[in-house]
């Protein structure tokens, strides 16, 4: 589908984000299961890392269902030039040079610290800091 919308064969009734870091086991899903959330599927969302990893963080999952959200579906995706020609906001968190960069799309990037092998209390501030983050960036896009 992402590279059907890519190629303007499908044309998108949404906004598209795509949330990228390096792993997708973390901070993107994080930041992609709040915005999911939080637009009340306004938006389209995805995420994808540079360098995925076997599975997605623990705490991760955990510190989402205390919110009510359900990470048990998602799974850790490649980054691919087909789901970033398709979306209309890209976020990277930490994915250095690895994600592509086409003109016409919005970059942005945030220094959102990795909730990799940290205690439970680091990862609910973590989630936090990207919540908030999540929502100045819809009422950006939705308002």
């Amino acid at each position: 589908m992402s590279a059907a919308q890519a190629q303007r064969r499908i044309t998108k009734a949404v906004p598209q984000i795509l949330f990228v870091c390096v792993h997708n086991a973390g901070r993107s899903q994080m930041a992609a299961a709040l915005a999911e959330h939080r637009s009340a599927h306004r938006v389209h969302v995805r995420s994808a890392g540079s360098a995925p990893a076997g599975q997605i963080n623990p705490r991760v999952g955990e510190v989402l269902a205390e919110r009510g959200i359900d990470l048990h579906t998602a799974y850790p995706k490649p980054l691919s030039d087909s789901v970033v020609r398709a979306a209309d906001v890209i976020v990277t968190m930490g994915c250095g040079d690895a994600c592509p960069i086409f003109s016409g799309k919005r970059y942005e990037d945030w220094d959102v610290a990795d909730p990799a092998g940290q205690p439970i209390e680091v990862v609910r501030d973590i989630r936090y800091d990207i919540q908030s983050r999540v929502t100045a960036l819809l009422r950006q896009i939705l308002d």
